[in-house]
């Protein structure tokens, strides 16, 4: 599915959707896109749709930021990995990275291709491609069972 995202509250529209569809709360969904194409942003409007409150900061440096949304029932866990400046697997395990994506929970990944085979296939690929007039198109791939529900809920 390619979408195209008119401005940042279209971004935001995008993410809100996405939020209410059951099944995101526990989808790998993997983000793809030059710096500056949106990828945070689209997070950051996801998280927020699904409750997370506070600061909402870049993993750049961090490599993995948590949240967690109590409010809900049952309460969301999620993840926000950014593996920009990711360069070796040892710290994938020095990281504990394999035991976050084994358990429940919401896990987003920027710059997943820097991990490379060491991440689990993921639900649903976003690739961002920000236009000269700062629109971005955003093309939506289905990688599960899960993904295509998702996929399908997010449908026109």
């Amino acid at each position: 599915m390619t979408l195209h995202w008119p401005d940042e509250a279209a971004t935001a529209a995008f993410a809100a959707r996405l939020a209410q569809l059951p099944g995101t709360a526990a989808a790998f969904i993997a983000l793809h896109g030059d710096l500056g194409a949106g990828k945070t942003t689209l997070v950051r409007h996801l998280l927020r749709a699904l409750g997370v409150q506070g600061r909402i900061k870049s993993p750049t440096y961090a490599v993995v930021e948590p949240h967690r949304v109590d409010a809900r029932e049952p309460a969301l866990d999620a993840w926000h990995f950014d593996f920009y400046r990711f360069d070796d697997p040892r710290e994938w395990e020095d990281a504990g990275l394999r035991d976050l994506f084994a358990s429940p929970g919401l896990k987003l990944a920027e710059w997943p291709a820097k991990a490379g085979a060491l991440l689990p296939v993921p639900d649903l690929d976003i690739a961002i491609a920000p236009r000269d007039d700062d629109s971005r198109d955003a093309t939506v791939t289905a990688r599960s069972a899960l993904g295509r529900t998702l996929l399908q809920g997010l449908a026109p």
